[in-house]
């Protein structure tokens, strides 16, 4: 079970990543196919490189699927890389598109649908991982879940609040977006830890 749980979180998190990339490459598209031709140019080649980078994250993840915990604990710290130079570019585009309020608003409100939407999946796969373990672990598997549940609602309200207030700048937004992130990370850990553990208890 081990094995599995530690599967389970990486592909969990490599998932959300590629969720926000996809949400935020849908957002940009949008707009860049409302642009001028000037900015349009410049736009569809920010566009390009996300994707690009989108792609090598995405190529790398396939490569790992089938690999150990240790090559999937190496393998992170690479994809954890490639993540960081997307948000990079993604702030690239928000200077380049003369700080464009809509189309922040807009591409938050996508992200913080893929993050809301991982959060969900996750927990439902734990949920399902869980019920196939002994029954006597099941207090800890529902204590887990829980927890998981209540910090996806959490996360949920705080990004929505921020929706609502909608005159924060993209630095404000995109720290919300990394703090939701870091606390999906937690909670993803921390569940599948708890079936890990509970492996061993068998």
């Amino acid at each position: 079970m081990s094995q599995q749980s530690s599967m389970h979180f990486y592909l969990n998190w490599a998932k959300e990543r590629i969720d926000e990339m996809d949400a935020a490459l849908a957002s940009f598209e949008i707009k860049a196919g409302e642009a001028k031709a000037e900015s349009k140019i410049k736009a569809d080649q920010i566009i390009a490189d996300l994707k690009k980078r989108r792609d090598e994250f995405q190529a790398q993840l396939k490569t790992q699927a089938e690999v150990g915990e240790a090559a999937w604990a190496r393998s992170k710290a690479e994809l954890e890389k490639q993540w960081n130079a997307f948000e990079a570019q993604m702030t690239t585009y928000f200077e380049s598109a003369g700080k464009q309020f809509e189309q922040q608003q807009t591409t938050f409100k996508d992200i913080a649908a893929a993050q809301a939407k991982s959060w969900r999946e996750a927990a439902e796969k734990f949920r399902e991982a869980a019920g196939k373990v002994a029954a006597a672990h099941t207090g800890d598997f529902d204590a887990a879940l829980k927890q998981m549940k209540s910090d996806a609602s959490d996360a949920e309200a705080r990004l929505q609040k921020l929706r609502q207030a909608g005159g924060e700048s993209w630095s404000v937004l995109s720290a919300a977006l990394a703090e939701s992130r870091k606390a999906f990370d937690q909670a993803n850990q921390a569940a599948w830890e708890a079936l890990k553990g509970s492996g061993s208890k068998s």
